[in-house]
């Protein structure tokens, strides 16, 4: 199956008293670009959610986006800091005795200095934390190669279409190839008889014209090669998989035997058949750009 690197996907599991929710969307990208943003509290899983990622997405720029919330009433306590407060009251009394000032200390005056009261969250099982939130990263990455996979398939099938075309074009330039060179003798015969008046024509001379014209004019090895691409463009679509770089490849190979028939050219409907020919391919390459 063909996959677009363009997707969105959205998971939310709530267990006990914590709900995870995990969004992601993607854009084309050369590479696998991976941007997570994320509560502190789960920074400790960023190598292992990079991981997790990499068994469904092989290509796209890719951003992540994660919410925690702990509904639990005891996520956090309130810590005494003896040993600080000891420190505090230590200096105070002694800055009173040495500038002889009065010893008002009292307790809540000293709670208000740093770190004699902080907060502290509880510890969380990491194990069963990473459980649930390895289940919100699959159920969003599974819809989110489901949603690949959907435009994928549109992709395909526009892409078939486009080649079907761009065969006829083919077929086209290669059936008026040969009248050209047919009409370019006639044309040849004419204008030597016009100026040689009842001079008999030297059918070698004009043959040996005629065959100049027609190798430079000859596209029979870049039309083959065109057929080919096309024919292999097709059948990789069909086979499926990770094949954006070989299809983009394979266009840029497309678009270089379109240059070179439309170079050869010396003919106005094989001219504007070439010119559509290479707006065709463009097309369909700007299309594999967006092919995982």
């Amino acid at each position: 199956m063909i996959k677009s690197m363009t997707g969105f996907g959205r998971c939310e599991v709530a267990e006990k008293n914590r709900k995870i929710t995990v969004e992601m969307k993607s854009v084309n990208h050369r590479y696998l670009d991976v941007n997570i943003k994320m509560p502190k509290k789960l920074n400790c899983f960023e190598a292992a959610i990079r991981t997790e990622l990499k068994k469904y997405i092989s290509r796209g720029k890719v951003d992540l986006f994660i919410t925690y919330e702990d509904f639990s009433e005891t996520t956090s306590t309130v810590h005494y800091n003896r040993e600080v407060a000891q420190e505090y009251l230590t200096y105070l009394r002694q800055m009173a005795e040495e500038f002889h000032l009065d010893d008002d200390i009292r307790v809540s005056t000293l709670s208000k200095y740093p770190e004699v009261f902080t907060m502290e969250e509880q510890t969380v099982d990491e194990e069963e934390l990473w459980k649930e939130l390895a289940e919100a990263i699959g159920g969003a990455a599974q819809m989110f190669v489901d949603s690949r996979i959907k435009e994928g398939e549109n992709l395909k099938n526009d892409l078939i279409g486009k080649l079907d075309g761009m065969l006829r074009m083919v077929d086209f330039i290669a059936e008026r190839s040969p009248q050209i060179v047919a009409e370019y003798r006639q044309r040849l015969e004419e204008k030597v008889k016009e100026l040689l008046g009842n001079t008999t024509v030297d059918e070698t001379r004009l043959l040996m014209e005629v065959t100049i014209f027609a190798d430079k004019v000859c596209v029979d090895e870049e039309l083959v090669r065109l057929r080919s691409h096309i024919e292999t463009t097709r059948n990789t679509l069909i086979e499926g998989g990770s094949v954006g770089r070989k299809l983009d490849f394979i266009a840029q190979e497309m678009n270089r035997e379109a240059n070179t028939t439309l170079s050869k050219s010396n003919d106005l409907e094989i001219s504007s058949c070439a010119i559509e020919l290479k707006t065709e391919i463009e097309k369909v390459r700007e299309q594999i750009q967006n092919i995982e």
